[in-house]
């Protein structure tokens, strides 16, 4: 994401969350601290004919990552994008060096929610009211990188042995 990329982004930041839509001098804010060594990383989605069709943003501080936001327009939801800017997000917060990944989620936004599980994440709390003025809970929800490795490393054990077996 880009300066110019803000208000195609403040488009769909207003149709998509039309109660709590960040501002644009937020989405400033974070693109200042988007640079190489910075600590946000933001990306958007094109379709062919260069429209931001979805957005993404992290924040990253030392073993610490967040999942700022993450948005896809609604007519483009259900065809993976979504999986796709939070895989964006993910492969980064392990190339900084994130030991764990949080976000938060709106409690009655369970699409979203089984996006996340899908990924790994798991729900560690909530956050009363944390959206305003609905007033509506967050679930705020971990993904354990360290806990990931361990099972990505154990699943490559389980493969080599499956293959000495079978090689045996």
């Amino acid at each position: 994401m880009r300066w110019w990329d803000i208000e195609p982004v403040m488009v769909l930041e207003h149709r998509l969350f039309p109660e709590d839509a960040w501002s644009r001098g937020m989405y400033w804010s974070e693109l200042a601290e988007a640079f190489p060594g910075g600590s946000r990383h933001y990306v958007v989605a094109v379709d062919p004919d260069g429209t931001v069709v979805g957005y993404a943003g992290l924040m990253a501080v030392g073993p610490d990552g967040d999942v700022q936001t993450i948005a896809v327009d609604a007519d483009h939801q259900g065809a993976g994008l979504g999986a796709l800017l939070l895989a964006e997000l993910t492969a980064e917060s392990v190339r900084r060096g994130c030991a764990e990944l949080l976000l938060e989620v709106r409690v009655d936004n369970l699409r979203a929610q089984r996006l996340y599980e899908r990924f790994g994440f798991e729900p560690v709390g909530v956050r009363r009211g944390y959206y305003q003025p609905a007033n509506v809970d967050a679930l705020v929800m971990r993904l354990d990188h360290l806990a990931a490795d361990e099972t990505a490393a154990t699943d490559a054990s389980d493969a080599s042995d499956l293959k000495d077996h079978h090689h045996g």
